[in-house]
């Protein structure tokens, strides 16, 4: 498998993909090894963490970013230019919508709407004017992004196999990466569908069959584990491998209190869910 030489790594936010700069994606003829996450709600420390974990691990060559940059976390400013300084290749999750207005917050629970508001108070006119030119839907070769669900990219969560069937007619790539519910998983659309909450390590084969793939929440886990989650997409093969990291979430922890941020968004942390 060939490799682009390292200048020519990108990174894409809340995922990764990989493509030189000015250069088309030729699938046949590129081989793409990309960084995956999603919702990283504006925690700093986990975006470095991860991208180290992720070059310890072979590299990448581009970042995908399935939305959320900011809306939960003490660090809205930084994450957004951490995510503009790795090029990535980014879509709108619904709290980066909701931080500059474009949804309200009317569905969202107290403390979300309490940490959104929060958020709009950190924001420059610059990150402000970053997030309100996020897609909602973005197709790299044969994965289609969205942050919630093809057949709703804002709101709509994926948590069963009969959600994820529903889905399928929404897009038309042999795969869909999908976050929002920040609990890492994957769905095949097999004789006999099935969906998967996946282990550290483990990979799966993008076969003849279609998918739908969530590589977990970067910042606040949701599935009893606090470790970030995130996966590593190889786009020649192609494949995907799901990865967890520790990351200091107590030190995140100690800002979110003295930015005075909803106690429920603190504890939930240190518990993964």
């Amino acid at each position: 498998m060939r490799r682009l030489r390292q200048e020519h790594w990108r990174m894409l936010g809340n995922g990764y993909c990989t493509r030189p700069e000015g250069v088309r994606c030729e699938y046949e003829t590129i081989c793409e090894t990309c960084p995956c996450f999603s919702t990283s709600v504006d925690f700093l420390p986990i975006l470095h963490k991860q991208k180290q974990d992720a070059e310890d691990k072979g590299g990448f060559d581009v970042v995908w970013c399935l939305g959320d940059i900011v809306g939960y976390g003490p660090d809205p400013g930084q994450c957004i230019r951490k995510v503009r300084d790795m090029d990535a290749v980014c879509i709108a999750g619904n709290h980066d919508l909701a931080a500059v207005g474009k949804i309200p917050t009317g569905y969202f629970n107290f403390e979300a709407a309490e940490a959104v508001w929060w958020t709009r108070q950190q924001l420059s006119k610059d990150d402000a004017a970053y997030l309100e030119g996020l897609e909602l839907v973005r197709v790299e070769g044969d994965f289609t992004l969205v942050h919630g669900s093809p057949r709703d990219p804002v709101w709509t969560y994926i948590f069963s196999v009969a959600e994820a069937q529903e889905n399928l007619r929404y897009f038309q790539t042999a795969a869909c990466l999908v976050g929002h519910t920040h609990v890492p998983m994957y769905f095949e659309s097999a004789k006999y569908p099935y969906m998967v909450h996946p282990e550290d390590g483990q990979r799966i084969d993008i076969n003849k069959n279609r998918w739908l793939i969530n590589p977990g929440g970067v910042g606040q886990p949701r599935d009893g584990n606090p470790k970030a989650a995130y996966a590593v997409i190889e786009t020649e093969i192609p494949s995907v491998t799901f990865h967890r990291v520790d990351y200091d979430f107590k030190s995140v922890q100690d800002r979110m209190k003295q930015a005075g941020l909803p106690e429920g968004l603190i504890y939930r942390l240190s518990k993964g869910h």
